[in-house]
């Protein structure tokens, strides 16, 4: 009986070990397997899921598509969305590092913040980055010589402010709803104060750090202001429908430098093109998955903006556009 059992468990020894033999050798082999058919693996991740964001990444993936990688074949594309969390954003930059992707696409600052702090060797693609110094990407606008370049969707804020004097000439006080949280819009906070002073304007910032302290941070602005103009703060235009709601009911004109935001309520929007943002970020990503690295390509800014005008909106707003205002649009719709 005990020779049985001693007999049993050096068979079961091994046997184990043997398994263990031919799991490695089938590692092997698939890794070779997928190494010889040349197939990529790309993360991206995003800070939260909004019209915006979502058409970035629509955009990396049909330019990652039109260039022959796809998923399924010769690509492995894995998306995660933070919903918001920085919390959840270091998480998943932490799973995507470990799984060891080619390249990984950062979607939004404070996506793209935990990644960079994350890995210093795995090529790191980011965009929708307002300024990609100030968050502490890169050192410059100049090649990084790092891991890390992008795309950032900067505006001229002199051509922002243009707009909301061509929708409301009359304008001295402007409202600015936004998430302390977020630096982009901090920022973006600072250089409207010193643009708006050259213009003998001013400015009144509301601080909404969370969704739903939108609509009250909108409601403290009501008989300041002669307008509100919104950027692209993750926070406040993934609650956007909440600060329509506050400018309808106040009549108080809502501008955007988000297009996509045009549809959900605001008068107008110069902004950039979210989606061929994005394929400009895919085009960066091709290049590094074609071999160049990531620090000789110098970070880039989106080349397509938009102006997009919505009539129904600047009437529940108490806005008579004029023709100019009209004639200038890219898009009118009535929504």
């Amino acid at each position: 009986m005990c020779i049985l059992k001693s007999t049993a468990l050096k068979w079961s020894t091994h046997s184990i070990i043997n398994l263990v033999i031919l799991s490695v050798l089938s590692f092997l082999s698939l890794s070779t397997f997928a190494d010889q058919n040349g197939q990529k693996y790309v993360a991206i991740t995003a800070i939260v899921e909004h019209p915006s964001l979502d058409n970035i990444r629509r955009g990396v993936e049909d330019e990652l598509k039109a260039n022959g990688f796809i998923d399924g074949e010769n690509l492995k594309l894995q998306y995660q969305s933070a919903q918001g969390s920085s919390a959840n954003a270091a998480q998943i930059a932490k799973q995507f590092v470990a799984s060891k992707p080619d390249l990984i696409v950062g979607i939004a600052t404070p996506s793209s913040q935990a990644l960079a702090a994350t890995t210093r060797t795995i090529p790191l693609v980011f965009t929708g980055v307002t300024d990609p110094v100030a968050a502490k990407l890169t050192k410059s606008w100049e090649a990084s010589k790092t891991n890390i370049t992008g795309v950032s969707d900067a505006l001229s804020l002199e051509k922002q402010i243009d707009l909301i004097l061509l929708i409301k000439p009359d304008t001295k006080t402007i409202g600015y709803v936004y998430s302390p949280s977020e630096i982009n819009s901090t920022i973006i906070l600072k250089q409207l104060q010193s643009e708006l002073a050259k213009r003998d304007m001013k400015i009144i910032a509301a601080p909404a750090q969370r969704t739903s302290d939108i609509p009250t941070a909108a409601k403290s602005l009501k008989g300041k202001v002669d307008l509100i103009y919104t950027t692209t703060d993750n926070n406040v235009i993934s609650a956007y429908e909440s600060l329509v709601k506050v400018a309808n009911e106040s009549k108080i004109p809502l501008i955007a430098s988000d297009p996509d935001s045009v549809s959900r309520g605001a008068i107008a929007a110069l902004g950039m093109s979210y989606y061929d943002l994005g394929r400009q970020a895919g085009t960066i990503a091709i290049r590094i998955l074609n071999g160049e690295k990531p620090g000789d390509i110098p970070p880039q800014i989106g080349n397509i903006t938009r102006l997009m005008i919505n009539t129904k909106a600047a009437k529940r707003q108490g806005i008579t556009l004029s023709d100019a205002a009209l004639k200038a649009a890219t898009d009118v719709i009535e929504k």
